[in-house]
């Protein structure tokens, strides 16, 4: 079950809400009307965070084989290139 709430009731309400998101329910936050947050159960949490980096990880094996720069040659490619701006 999905409950929205303004920030308000939220604030009057948060151990309701921190408990029915125990539940498994879903409480959306809004502010003058429009919704700006959410208060889920912590497993949500967890399962978006794995899967996002799981997603910075397939990323980083498709690069893995390409060549890369030092620290060194990124700063000198950066100050050459604002120095031919300016």
């Amino acid at each position: 079950m999905t409950e929205t709430l303004s920030i308000r009731e939220a604030r009057a309400r948060l151990a309701e809400i921190l408990s029915n998101a125990e539940a498994g329910d879903f409480t959306v936050i809004t502010r003058k009307g429009e919704r700006v947050g959410a208060v889920v159960p912590i497993e949500v949490l967890d399962a978006v965070e794995e899967a996002a980096d799981q997603l910075l990880a397939r990323e980083a094996a498709a690069h893995v084989d390409e060549p890369t720069v030092s620290m060194a040659e990124l700063l000198a490619d950066l100050f050459s290139d604002d120095q031919g701006a300016a």
